[in-house]
């Protein structure tokens, strides 16, 4: 029998792309028992629908530092 900690252990095993999608779908089909007055749940899962269905939108955290560095001079 497969308990919460085999589970656990598989899960973080995953790719990080894989764990997060994997997180969403958790979350997602969990009621909404969180008020969401500023709709940042909505948003948040309208942009992982938007980076599945367009995967090369997808940059690395360094590319993100890297950005942010390249902005700020």
């Amino acid at each position: 029998m497969t308990t919460i900690t085999d589970v656990e252990k598989l899960a973080l095993d995953l790719p990080e792309q894989e764990r997060a999608r994997l997180a969403a779908n958790l979350l997602e089909s969990l009621p909404g028992v969180l008020s969401d007055e500023d709709e940042g749940i909505e948003e948040a899962l309208r942009r992982d629908a938007d980076l599945e269905a367009n995967p090369n939108q997808v940059i690395s955290l360094a590319q993100l530092d890297s950005q942010i560095q390249n902005r700020r001079f």
